[in-house]
């Protein structure tokens, strides 16, 4: 978790400052990037700690969904505390791999150098989300708002990314919006 926070600084700073354009575009992207990123970040921070302090819970994500799965998880606790744990997690998640309606980052995030925009789309920030909610799914898939909120996201991040990047005539926007459709796809799945 910290290495994957400690790269938003970098990226930040790789947005705002280098690349063609305008420099004042330039900075708000890396800004939006930023906040984005950050709030998404502490949510999922929250999560993680509420699920590792709860009884039966960890900070290890294999013995969290081990837990999970034998419904140990929480065992104790006041019944509403795991829920929003779970759902702090997935909003992290989703805001780190740009699904709807927390997307707007991934785009405007376009202002950078190309070899930037290229990191952006690797799996060193957008797929790290996906990864981690396919990784607690096996644990948490029959948590309450688990299955709603992932189908939601999923499938409009794929529909409405795909539809903005048939509009697109920028060759990194269009590149930007189908990566947010396919983003969309592989969440659903």
């Amino acid at each position: 978790y910290i290495a994957f926070e400690a790269m938003l600084i970098p990226l930040y700073f790789m947005i705002g400052r280098f690349g063609v354009g305008d420099p004042e575009v330039r900075r708000r992207a890396a800004l939006k990037f930023l906040l984005y990123s950050l709030a998404g970040g502490l949510a999922m921070l929250g999560g993680l700690i509420m699920l590792g302090i709860v009884p039966g819970g960890s900070f290890s994500v294999s013995k969290l969904v081990e837990s999970a799965a034998a419904g140990t998880l929480g065992q104790g606790a006041h019944p509403a505390i795991v829920p929003v744990a779970v759902v702090l997690v997935l909003l992290g998640a989703l805001t780190k791999s740009a699904q709807i309606p927390f997307h707007f980052w991934l785009p405007a995030a376009m202002a950078a150098p190309t070899p930037v925009s290229g990191y952006l789309h690797a799996a060193a920030m957008v797929k790290a989300g996906i990864y981690l909610v396919a990784r607690l799914a096996p644990g948490f898939a029959d948590f309450p708002g688990w299955r709603p909120i992932i189908l939601v996201a999923g499938l409009a991040t794929m529909i409405i990314g795909g539809y903005r990047a048939l509009r697109q005539h920028d060759l990194k926007l269009l590149l930007a919006f189908g990566t947010v459709s396919q983003l969309g796809l592989i969440m659903v799945l």
